[in-house]
């Protein structure tokens, strides 16, 4: 069902081991371009363009797109008492855990008279994206939405796609989720449009553009991210998930297989890679994992992931290669099942799970971390959904006179070493002529 790559016995360069790691590049190029042509369809006819989108990807027609307050009301109040208390055990973590990621001001005093204040000031109003096609996630609702909270974001949107074994609303625990968090502005309306609906704002729905759009969801949803980048602020993208799983002989070949097939579950274009040096447990994660897809509800979903381009067995000599791969990955999930982890040599990854207590579902529900992280290499250099993603830092400079006079000299120096006169005669019109 895996299949196996096998690097033993090879002296990798950085680019070898990149050009060495499963991806699914045909899936993602297809997705590009067809995110882009949703997204501009949304800006050119908006409410209409969402409703053929709706039509097309979801069955559904003549919904509610603006999802009626009664709705959200109505979805609480038929929650299961059990789902209601998990989820306000993964809010009451979260929100703790999204505290930390607040950073507090700061001043810097670079002499008398001057200051440098650093400050950090939430964006006025976000889109919060929660998928809902071949799963339900009110786990998504709350990975987005307390982050923006505690950040200190005013005006909160979300949108979700209409289910049509629903009516063509959102999935009601959805709805439940949001109301549970005091949010009162969602929509029905899914994949890329929904992106595209959020850049540019939507007059006949009343749904005004925002400063930033996050949230998980397939590569089509992450691709639109792409495309509507630089009109609004994004998080990274959260595209089709990823788990790579690092063990050695030691590890439990069984768990590691559930821990596969639970990620494979989500989607057909799931990544499960598992990197070991030991052929034994290679052997023995494959039969196991064999045996938990076949037996698993979404088995059908999960024996394409598994046999896709983008999951595999990566056989290497030793825990230096293992490492080394891991950091070319750069996985969404990454667990070490490992005697020695050391989760300080893998640099790489949006999420860490050390040891065989601490699987990928413990962050996708109740660890307290966020489980909207960076897929497809993005852990490289960006982070997973926080607080501080809908946080800006900004600088606030407040020197006296004294202060400017002590560099004065200094800055007219350079201003003429880049032939920016005006700037030196910016500084020394303070100390001159009707100013002096």
């Amino acid at each position: 069902m895996l299949r196996t790559i096998d690097l033993r016995g090879r002296d990798l360069s950085p680019a070898e081991l990149l050009a060495a790691v499963p991806r699914a590049t045909a899936a993602r190029d297809e997705a590009l371009a067809s995110a882009a042509r949703l997204v501009a369809d949304v800006a050119a006819d908006g409410e209409r363009a969402l409703r053929a989108q709706a039509e097309r990807f979801d069955g559904v027609t003549d919904h509610e797109i603006r999802v009626p307050s009664e709705h959200l009301d109505e979805a609480l109040a038929q929650l299961d008492p059990s789902v209601r208390a998990a989820l306000d055990e993964a809010i009451s973590r979260v929100r703790a855990a999204s505290r930390a990621q607040v950073p507090a001001p700061v001043v810097t005093e670079l002499g008398p008279g001057a200051r440098v204040s650093q400050r950090w000031q939430p964006v006025r109003r976000v889109g919060l994206y929660v998928p809902g096609g071949k799963a339900v996630y009110p786990s998504s609702v709350v990975m987005n939405v307390v982050p923006a909270q505690v950040a200190g974001v005013e005006r909160i949107a979300l949108a979700s796609p209409p289910q049509r074994s629903h009516g063509g609303r959102v999935h009601p625990v959805i709805l439940a989720a949001a109301r549970l968090l005091d949010i009162d502005e969602v929509y029905a309306m899914g994949g890329a449009g929904a992106i595209g609906a959020f850049a540019e704002g939507v007059a006949s729905l009343g749904l005004d553009p925002v400063d930033v759009v996050t949230g998980p969801g397939n590569n089509y949803v992450a691709a639109a991210k792409r495309a509507v980048a630089g009109r609004v602020g994004t998080d990274a993208e959260a595209g089709a998930t990823e788990i790579l799983v690092v063990a050695d002989a030691a590890a439990d070949a069984r768990l590691i297989a559930f821990d596969l097939v639970s990620q494979a579950e989500h989607d057909e274009q799931a990544a499960a890679v598992l990197v070991t040096d030991s052929p034994e447990l290679a052997g023995a994660v494959d039969a196991e994992t064999r045996l938990a897809a076949t037996a698993t509800h979404h088995a059908a979903r999960v024996a394409v992931a598994l046999a896709g381009p983008q999951s595999a067995i990566v056989l290497v000599d030793d825990l230096a290669a293992a490492t080394a791969f891991s950091n070319a990955y750069a996985p969404e999930h990454l667990e070490l099942h490992l005697v020695d982890p050391r989760p300080q040599d893998f640099v790489h990854a949006g999420a860490v799970f050390v040891g065989p207590d601490s699987p990928v579902s413990l962050g996708d529900y109740l660890a307290g971390s966020n489980h909207v992280l960076p897929t497809g290499g993005q852990s490289r250099y960006a982070s997973g959904l926080s607080a501080a993603t809908f946080l800006r830092p900004q600088q606030v400079i407040e020197y006296d006179r004294a202060a400017l006079a002590d560099v004065r000299d200094a800055i007219v120096t350079l201003a003429e070493a880049e032939q920016l006169p005006a700037h030196g005669e910016a500084i020394t019109a303070r100390f001159t002529g009707a100013q002096a």
